[in-house]
């Protein structure tokens, strides 16, 4: 059966584990310019890293066709390999018309999932992508998609960040809370002139006291500082055990850390103001 006329190109050969500002600029400013060349786009991405890609994606493509992720979780020399049914689905969500207006679309294992919710959730397993949040946008029968939602958040089109002019992002590091932890990372970032830093809290994006304060001193200097959390599931909370307003942090809402960096990147080409960062956090 034939579903597209597929044309290929290599825009890079890199492991995910090495994904870069660079790339992320090269590839949505390619499906910008070609958006009117094609009905669609189907990206092959190392898994690693696919969840940041996508959502980077998400924000910054300025094309309604169907732009689709995929990637495979075992070897192409496995007794079974995930890699060709993947791709066979990306390519037929890509020629679905019903996939346009939804994002950026990461498709694994018989499913449909947006650029802002998936999220990598297991090593090994072939069913490792999932929208822990939100759930699927749909799934894939025997080359036919069920969609079952759409995306709630505006994306694509509907953002205000243009890459078309940019070289370059603002720097945005992450770091880690546990119990006892140190603030020397969080020092390390600002001293390095880092625009912004996220924290991968506890809890509600609760942080050890020695980088609250650290923290703190930083948003007061200028530094943007988002507050996330290392749980897996649920949002973290503007105002709770926190007062951000005071402190002049943000919250990222049900973005985990590594898709706040990429936020915070993005909403920082727009603006410093912690108040209006909020509100990009808010919508996007």
């Amino acid at each position: 059966k034939d579903i597209a006329n597929v044309k290929g190109e290599q825009v890079v050969n890199i492991g995910s584990q090495d994904m870069n500002d660079n790339v992320w600029l090269t590839l949505a400013k390619k499906i910008n310019t070609d958006c009117d060349k094609t009905d669609g786009f189907v990206i092959t991405h190392g898994t690693d890293t696919m969840e940041e890609t996508a959502y980077f994606l998400d924000l910054t493509v300025k094309c309604d066709k169907p732009v689709v992720m995929v990637g495979a979780m075992r070897p192409s020399t496995s007794m079974s390999a995930d890699g060709p049914f993947n791709l066979y689905n990306a390519v037929v969500t890509a020629a679905d018309k019903a996939s346009a207006n939804r994002g950026v679309l990461v498709v694994m294992n018989d499913t449909v999932l947006d650029g802002r919710d998936v999220t990598k959730t297991n090593t090994t397993d072939v069913a490792t992508f999932k929208s822990v949040n939100y759930g699927p946008l749909g799934y894939i029968h025997n080359g036919k998609i069920d969609y079952q939602r759409t995306p709630a958040r505006k994306h694509t089109s509907d953002t205000p960040f243009d890459v078309s002019k940019l070289n370059e992002l603002p720097k945005v590091g992450i770091v880690y809370n546990y119990a006892n932890a140190s603030d020397l990372p969080a020092k390390a970032l600002e001293d390095a002139g880092y625009d912004g830093i996220v924290s991968a809290g506890v809890g509600n994006g609760n942080l050890y006291k020695s980088v609250f304060d650290t923290l703190a001193t930083a948003a007061k200097n200028g530094t943007a500082v988002v507050r996330s959390s290392r749980v897996p599931t649920g949002a973290t909370t503007q105002d709770a055990e926190v007062d951000d307003a005071k402190y002049g942090f943000v919250a990222s809402g049900t973005l985990n850390p590594q898709k706040a960096r990429v936020l915070l990147q993005l909403a920082l080409t727009q603006t410093k103001d912690p108040q209006q960062i909020q509100q990009i956090f808010n919508q996007y």
